[in-house]
């Protein structure tokens, strides 16, 4: 899935993308770490992998945060 950076902290390495229907949804560190970045700037295109979230009705949880390539 496709969306891109909203917002990213670097010393928390969280932060949301918004989803191309401009849904934000957050992402956090453990996701952000598993896609191997080391910055993320608000507006870069990323691809993200997702689940849907524990509770009825909480969106997505966001699983891996990495750089869209071509």
């Amino acid at each position: 899935m496709q969306a891109t950076a909203y917002t990213y902290d670097p010393e928390t390495r969280s932060g949301q993308v918004l989803l191309d229907d401009g849904t934000p949804v957050p992402f956090d560190a453990a996701a952000f770490d598993a896609g191997g970045l080391r910055l993320l700037r608000p507006g870069q295109r990323v691809r993200i992998e997702a689940e849907p979230a524990r509770g009825a009705g909480e969106g997505l949880r966001i699983t891996l945060v990495t750089l869209q390539t071509f």
